[in-house]
């Protein structure tokens, strides 16, 4: 007999709610406080060249390495700037300091217009809900000050993890959390091989939000794409028995 669904995970950045400005421009308004006036795109692609490095040296905030997520982020703050031609180490240090900790405030996110009633309306099927994201130990602050973490039984990030999406033992973890088998738990996620592809590895019932139509992968099936987290409720219901 099939098992009856009674966890959701859920993935956060992109799926629940986004950054609500640009990089360059949070970057450019924080560094305008300590007198410095850059180009936001200039300070855009100097991010998205400083997050690449750390991302592939240092992996999941390096944990392996003896880093922590602040450290690792300050990083590729420091490593961001220093690309726009800012040199004074203890200005770096304290633009790093002001930047990781301004991203736990509610103003630099966006949740998404579906998100809190979606997550009702799964706790009204009689759904419990988690959260496996790779995120920092921020996440749960966050959450917090978005309005959003009393729907979550448990939260695991990857930095507190140990392991990052796309491994299966982050979807393990969150399986003994939930002490019920794969084919009793549903994940949602915006990412194609973190989110759709590594939960159902695993035997989980996974939903890919694609929120713009980005993606063209064949191996989707229809059944399984949502557009919206409004389409997802419907969708568990086939999967409660």
């Amino acid at each position: 007999m099939r098992a009856s669904l009674r966890w959701v995970l859920w993935d956060v950045k992109d799926t629940l709610l986004k950054v609500r400005a640009s990089v360059g421009e949070q970057y450019c308004k924080e560094a305008e406080r300590v007198g410095l006036n850059l180009s936001p795109l200039e300070v855009e692609a100097a991010f998205r060249h400083a997050y690449q490095h750390h991302s592939s040296r240092y992996p999941n905030y390096g944990v392996t390495h003896g880093l922590d997520g602040q450290s690792w982020w300050m990083g590729v703050v420091r490593d961001t700037f220093s690309q726009c031609r800012v040199q004074d180490p203890a200005l770096l240090n304290t633009v790093a300091h002001n930047l990781y900790h301004n991203f736990c405030n509610a103003e630099n996110w966006e949740v998404f217009s579906d998100s809190k009633k979606t997550l009702e309306c799964c706790s009204s099927l009689g759904l419990k809900l988690g959260v496996v994201s790779n995120f920092d130990s921020r996440l749960e602050k966050i959450l917090h000050v978005c309005g959003l973490r009393s729907h979550f039984s448990f939260l695991i990030t990857s930095e507190e993890a140990g392991i990052a999406k796309p491994s299966p033992a982050i979807f393990d973890q969150a399986l003994q959390r939930c002490g019920v088998p794969a084919a009793s738990v549903a994940h949602i996620g915006d990412h194609y091989v973190n989110d759709y592809l590594a939960s159902r590895s695993v035997g989980i019932h996974g939903f890919l939000l694609d929120r713009r139509n980005k993606h063209s992968q064949p191996d989707v099936p229809q059944e399984h794409r949502l557009s919206s987290l409004e389409e997802l409720p419907s969708q568990l219901q086939l999967c409660i028995d």
